[in-house]
């Protein structure tokens, strides 16, 4: 089955299986073809996304296990309606005892047939970074303690349930026993130095899985096959596929075993591509998840003749953090510092014993710390998350990234190590002396890093470090690329129907860090920098008279996010509510004034403070909301615009859970909060007598693709040449399949004029600009009602 268009759904044991299973009606109504689903193996208990999978083989009993998840199916079946899943093969949850994986392996060790499905260098005791204070305390406090259970010997602290060697020690002496363990407990703190597995980013409750072992693959991923035969599901998104040894190997055999046993299967990898980066085509996926989508989008919104003046705006705030490439670098260095300094250091190590087997003196001399040094400044100055090679050959594609790292890097570079850092690069080539098993440990190493150092560097440091325009700073989003012309959106549009038809397009996801339409909303102050910065310097006075004592920079990126967020609840406690959880992740990721590590409660209570009495003060709220009325047209065109080019142009459009109405949330966990699908049935009910405007868009854009599947699924796809001063503010494409024509032209960037008289642009704005149809069409007369026209014709064009 072909997806038209899906629906992402969170699911947790508050919103099960059956949850979903009431919402399919609703979801057939409104045209969707496909769910989209969280994970559905069984995840830690209590687990709120899923991803923290501890038994790949069952069905998560929390969402109502096999026999709830085959009733969904059913209902979906029912209604003509197809199934992703969302996969996890990249790491498995390892905290509460719940992983029989792990577990095995710490009453074990080595000798536990689970040893090798874990990446873990078995140099010594696994480290288990789980106490709160050093062993010593912990055991002084008795806090660890002797147990069973079922029969079992345990050492047991707090949630967690720690097996016992067999051979070792079951009685007397707390300390001695644990010493005696596979495993060694050590201080939370010290995991980022003492490490000797991989982790998800920086997370030590989720452990990398070698997915690239054979048995490793067949046992998690048995089910999926079982439910793909059994034609349960039709396909399958692929978490964070850039954390795997071999992206592209696994996407092959992924490929292969599900077209052996039926062909046509959907495949989605989760991946963020770097602003000129393209997804190999090689992979036999269908495309990705939609970031690059989301990432574009906005782009196309964001005025470039906005980014120099806010830009100088953030840099009079915060002049230490004006730079973005060097924000970017810093960042980067302060995670591998404080948070990867173990795989760092495995990584470096692994180069080390392939400089030693290279039979060259010169490379055989260079030292330990040479290596650290080039190999933390290049990752500091990769462009893109990771390249693709296997140590022996790396894909052509992979040329860009390691060229570009270098230019980045060589100024970095400590005198007259450059040529270290050239040798790391030839090895990410495959060219270079050594043993050819070295050369493959060092590249996976090195690339199995650099993909969470992107991930932890830019998307949750950079973009909490540095905000002149809190909509270009999003998952997916390039700290170097503020807006794109409509040329380059076409191209790129173009580019993904070529290669990737089948690719979704997002523009809400369960980890966004802005709902779809706060940042619609947001991207319409690029158009008007000096009325914004007029507005913060009007706000920053009430904040004086508060006395927050907050840094300007965290100020400002307050005021973008109630700006956003704004709406009828913002008077309730639970809008305030909202803004302190988001503020709070927000001081906590920059790591600059406080951190997840080592709160400043103080700074953050004067920041919460900051919040309460403004939200408290009736003339900033006022003065607020006056300015989000100012500019609710320019920012409902920006959401127009921007939902209906997600459902005509090539690709899958997906909604996020309840985006199909105004989505003004906030980074998880508020965007995961529960939808109101009561109201939003009895809103679609309404749909021949009035209910929400952006849902009734949705509605007839989604049955416009279902009235013509071929168009939209495999139609032409062709820019519209616009000509004359304000060509830059239209986006036009036509596409056809047979004899069914769609004409599309979008009025985009005109938020300056639109908040100045509340309404469209004038005819004399437009400046005889004009679109190149059959005929010249006046953008004037085309824009004249709405700002957008969507036309389809059946016959002749």
């Amino acid at each position: 089955m072909t997806p038209r268009a899906t629906y992402r759904v969170q699911l947790t044991k508050d919103f099960p299986f059956k949850a979903a299973e009431a919402v399919v009606p609703y979801l057939a109504d409104l045209g969707i073809s496909h769910l989209y689903a969280s994970p559905i193996t069984t995840a830690r208990s209590g687990s709120t996304h899923g991803y923290d999978v501890v038994d790949p083989a069952r069905i998560n009993p929390e969402l109502g296990g096999e026999d709830g998840f085959r009733s969904l199916v059913a209902a979906l079946r029912a209604h003509d309606m197809g199934i992703i899943i969302d996969i996890v093969p990249n790491h498995m949850g390892v905290a509460g005892g719940e992983n029989p994986w792990w577990n095995d392996i710490l009453r074990l060790g080595h000798a536990s047939p689970y040893a090798d499905y874990f990446d873990i260098d078995w140099n010594g005791p696994l480290i288990l970074p789980i106490l709160g204070a050093p062993l010593a305390d912990v055991i002084a406090q008795s806090d660890l303690v002797l147990g069973s259970k079922g029969g079992a010997h345990l050492l047991l602290y707090g949630e967690q349930k720690l097996p016992l060697r067999p051979d070792g020690p079951r009685e007397g002496d707390v300390a001695t026993i644990a010493h005696a363990q596979h495993y060694a407990l050590v201080h939370w703190r010290a995991a980022n130095d003492l490490l000797n597995w991989r982790r998800f980013f920086s997370i030590n409750e989720l452990a990398g899985l070698r997915v690239e072992e054979p048995s490793v693959f067949e046992n998690t991923h048995a089910l999926y096959f079982r439910l793909y035969r059994e034609g349960l599901i039709d396909g399958l998104r692929i978490d964070h596929v850039d954390g795997l040894s071999d992206p592209a190997g696994y996407c092959r055999q992924l490929r292969a075993r599900m077209d052996a046993i039926r062909p046509g299967a959907i495949i989605l990898v989760e991946k963020i591509l770097g602003a000129q980066e393209a997804l190999a085509t090689d992979w036999g996926v269908d495309g990705t998840s939609g970031y690059d989508f989301m990432r574009d989008i906005m782009a196309l919104l964001h005025d470039p003749e906005g980014e120099p003046p806010l830009a100088r705006l953030w840099a009079a705030l915060d002049a230490d953090h004006a730079d973005p490439q060097e924000v970017v670098r810093q960042a980067k260095r302060d995670m591998l510092d404080w948070q990867f300094e173990a795989q760092l250091a495995a990584c470096v190590e692994a180069f080390g014993m392939l400089a030693s087997s290279s039979g060259d003196a010169t490379i055989e001399a260079w030292t330990t710390p040479m290596l650290r040094r080039a190999i933390a400044c290049l990752l500091q100055a990769f462009p893109v998350y990771r390249t693709y090679g296997d140590g022996r050959s790396a894909p052509a594609s992979d040329a860009v990234a390691r060229a570009d790292a270098w230019e980045a890097a060589r100024s970095q570079l400590a005198p007259g190590e450059g040529p270290v850092a050239r040798q790391i690069l030839a090895w990410l080539a495959g060219d270079g002396p050594g043993s050819a098993d070295f050369a493959a440990q060092a590249v996976r190493k090195f690339q199995q890093l650099s993909a969470p150092i992107a991930a932890k560097g830019v998307e949750d440091t950079a973009f909490y470090r540095r905000a002149p325009l809190l909509s270009a700073n999003e998952v997916g989003s390039a700290p170097e690329q503020f807006a794109i012309s409509p040329a380059e959106f076409h191209r790129r549009v173009m580019a993904r129907a070529r290669d990737f038809p089948g690719a979704m397009l997002a523009t809400a996801t369960h980890d966004h860090k802005r709902g779809e339409d706060s940042r619609a909303r947001i991207a319409t102050l690029s158009a008007i920098p000096e009325l914004w910065a007029d507005r913060v310097q009007q706000w920053n006075i009430f904040a004086d008279e508060h006395g927050s004592g907050v840094h300007p920079a965290d100020r400002y990126q307050l005021f973008q996010t109630l700006f956003g967020a704004w709406s009828d609840e913002a008077t309730s406690p639970r809008f305030e509510e909202r803004i302190l959880a988001w503020q709070q992740k927000s001081l906590r990721e920059a790591r600059l004034r406080s951190s997840w590590e080592d709160p400043a409660l103080d700074y953050e209570k004067k920041a919460a403070r900051l919040v309460s009495n403004l939200l408290a003060d009736r003339n900033f709220a006022s003065n607020l909301a006056q300015f989000v009325k100012q500019m609710a047209p320019a920012s409902r065109i920006n959401s127009l615009v921007q939902t209906t080019l997600k459902f005509c142009l090539p690709g899958v459009p997906d909604i996020y859970q309840g985006c199909e109405l105004k989505d003004l949330s906030l980074v998880d966990p508020d965007n995961r909060r529960a939808v109101d699908y009561t109201r939003r049935k009895a809103l679609l009910a309404m749909r021949d007598v009035g209910g929400d405007g952006k849902l009734q868009l949705v509605h007839r854009l989604l049955s416009m693709r279902r009235d013509n599947p071929e168009l939209f699924a495999s139609g032409t796809y062709e820019p519209v040449q616009v000509e004359g001063p304000r060509a830059g503010h239209v986006l036009a494409f036509t596409r056809s399949h047979n004899d069914v024509h769609l004409t599309c032209a979008f009025m985009i960037r005109a938020a300056a004029t639109v908040a100045a008289t509340g309404d469209l642009p004038p005819a004399e704005w437009w400046q005889n600009t004009h679109l190149v149809f059959d005929e010249l069409v006046q953008a004037h007369r085309l824009f004249a009602h709405e700002p957008f026209l969507i036309n389809l014709d059946k016959g002749s064009k």
